[in-house]
């Protein structure tokens, strides 16, 4: 049997692992994250502790490792505070780098992020429509749909799967965020996430993605805040006096469960294959 934790980001949902004795395997990973099949999650996290705060290896739910996940790395830092490894400030090393995590309140951590890159504008098509978006990495690659409406209607099952494997972002893929700005320090936002394959209740990059956007269009200040789809606000501000320049996100980083997995939870089965008519 396997020790857990279960966490969440202001909806985004974690298993972690802590010292394991091995790493999980990709199938463990996927077996594990299916919904209604096993514990189910957006993804896994290996947390290990390190002189300046802990080290943690991040795999989406589909089993493949990536560089960063922000709400994963909050919730590293929440349970890492958990564990007593520190008690209000750590470093939690990534493959993205190493990122500072202050922890504000019990169930609140902020982190201190390098600021997102310089949005680029790029249209690609889908079927016959043509999309105006923009793209801006955050450790991980973003493109953004700035919506004109309320995104209660935004087609993010319907554009999400192609756009997130566009040939315009290469093997690798994208993330897509559909994005509103109703307030010059408001974003909503609806992502649809590479390696869940399906839209989340929250992304922490998105949100820094979609800020960057609206502030390289002069649409957004900061400090803003960013409503999820899992009704959770984010807080997204400029690091004072930071070399080189940094922005912090904040929000709801919260310890949900722990326990032991069983075999159970590997056991999960082929997709079902329906006869034809």
């Amino acid at each position: 049997m396997t020790a857990f934790f279960k966490l969440s980001g202001s909806g985004n949902d974690f298993l972690a692992l802590v010292e394991p004795q091995r790493e999980p395997t990709a199938d463990e990973i996927r077996a594990w994250c299916a919904r209604g099949l096993s514990l189910g999650a957006d993804g896994l996290f290996v947390l290990r502790r390190r002189p300046a705060g802990a080290r943690m290896v991040y795999a989406n739910a589909d089993g493949r490792r990536a560089e960063l996940c922000v709400n994963g790395t909050r919730c590293a830092a929440r349970l890492a505070f958990e564990l007593g490894w520190s008690e209000t400030e750590l470093e939690i090393e990534t493959d993205a780098g190493p990122i500072p995590a202050r922890r504000l309140s019990d169930d609140r951590v902020a982190l201190a992020l390098p600021a997102p890159a310089t949005p680029a504008r790029l249209e690609v098509a889908v079927g016959d429509r043509r999309l105006e978006g923009w793209r801006v990495a955050v450790g991980v690659p973003h493109f953004v749909l700035l919506w004109p409406e309320s995104l209660a209607s935004a087609p993010v099952a319907e554009l999400g799967p192609p756009l997130r494997a566009h040939a315009a972002f290469g093997d690798a893929g994208t993330n897509v965020d559909f994005v509103r700005i109703p307030g010059p320090a408001r974003i909503e936002i609806r992502s649809f996430e590479r390696g869940v394959e399906a839209e989340t209740l929250a992304c922490g990059s998105g949100a820094l993605a979609a800020a960057a956007t609206g502030v390289a269009l002069g649409r957004l200040r900061l400090p803003a805040t960013a409503l999820t789809a899992g009704g959770f606000e984010l807080a997204v501000d400029r690091v004072e006096g930071a070399a080189p320049p940094r922005w912090s996100l904040a929000g709801d980083a919260r310890l949900v469960a722990e326990g032991r997995l069983r075999g159970g939870a590997s056991g999960a089965p082929q997709p079902a294959v329906w006869s034809p008519s």
